[in-house]
C-alpha cells in the first residue's frame, strides 16, 4: 500500500492550494495513466526539460534511454531533477476570457535519480516500462539482447518528495458575468486509440492482439 505523504516546503502548493493532492494513491493513479514525463535538470546554469517515457513500480519511477544520452549521463552524475506528468481532461470555457481554464491532473516529483546497475533489476525495469505503455506486449516480443542492454541506461527515481494538482468541474465566473449571453461549459478531452494498422511486412495470418484492438489508458 502507498505510504502517506506530507508535502515539503518545495512541493506544498501555495497558489490554488485547494487543488493540491498529497495522497500517494491519487498521485500514482495519475502516473499510471500517463505516457510521457518531462525531466527537468540544470547543466552549467542552463536548464533543460526533456520528454521521455517512464514506468512506476511501488515508490520508484523508472526512466530509460541511450547510454549516450546527455540527459541520462547528467542525471547519473547525481544532479537534482524535477519530473512532471500532466493529463489534460478538458477545456473549460467561461463567460469571461480571464476565467477560461483547463481540467487536468498533474504530478511533480523532486529528487535525485540512481543508475540501475543490477542486471535483473534493469531487465525488470525495462519490462515495467514496456508494460506501462502496453500491457501484455513484453511477453510477445523479442527480449533485449546483451548489446541492447549495454547501450541502455536505466535510472530509478525514488518517489519521496512530490505533490499532485487537480482541476475538475465547470467554469467559475465572476458573479456579474453569469448574466453575459455567451455559451459556457466544458469540452471534455480524452485519448482515444484508433484502429490498429498492420505493418507492411507482417507475416500472413497474424492478427492484431486483443490488447491492441481494445487499447485504453484508463486503469
Amino acid at each position: 500500500m502507498p505510504q502517506p505523504n506530507a508535502p515539503s516546503a518545495r512541493t506544498r502548493l501555495v497558489r490554488e492550494a485547494g487543488r493540491a493532492v498529497y495522497d500517494r494513491a491519487a498521485a500514482y493513479k495519475i502516473l499510471d495513466e500517463g505516457f510521457i514525463c518531462h525531466v527537468g535538470f540544470v547543466v552549467e546554469g542552463q536548464p533543460f526539460v526533456i520528454p521521455t517515457g517512464y514506468g512506476r513500480v511501488g515508490d520508484s519511477l523508472y526512466i530509460h534511454g541511450s547510454a549516450a544520452s546527455r540527459m541520462l549521463r547528467r542525471v547519473d552524475e547525481g544532479v537534482a531533477v524535477c519530473v512532471t506528468v500532466t493529463l489534460l481532461d478538458g477545456l473549460v470555457l467561461a463567460r469571461s476570457i480571464f476565467n477560461h481554464s483547463m481540467n487536468y491532473r498533474s504530478v511533480v516529483i523532486l529528487g535525485t535519480a540512481i543508475a540501475v546497475t543490477d542486471a535483473n533489476e534493469k531487465l525488470e525495469a525495462l519490462r515495467l516500462l514496456s508494460e506501462h505503455i502496453l500491457p501484455g506486449r513484453w511477453a510477445e516480443s523479442r527480449q533485449p539482447n546483451e548489446k541492447e542492454l549495454r547501450a541502455t541506461l536505466v535510472m530509478r527515481l525514488p518517489i519521496e518528495e512530490f505533490s499532485a494538482k487537480v482541476r475538475q468541474g465547470p467554469p467559475i465566473d465572476d458573479e456579474e458575468d453569469y448574466a453575459f449571453s455567451t455559451w459556457a461549459g466544458v469540452i471534455p478531452l480524452t485519448l482515444v486509440a484508433g484502429e490498429p494498422i498492420d505493418d507492411a511486412r507482417l507475416m500472413p495470418g497474424i492478427k492484431a492482439p486483443e490488447y491492441a484492438l481494445g487499447y485504453s489508458r484508463k486503469r
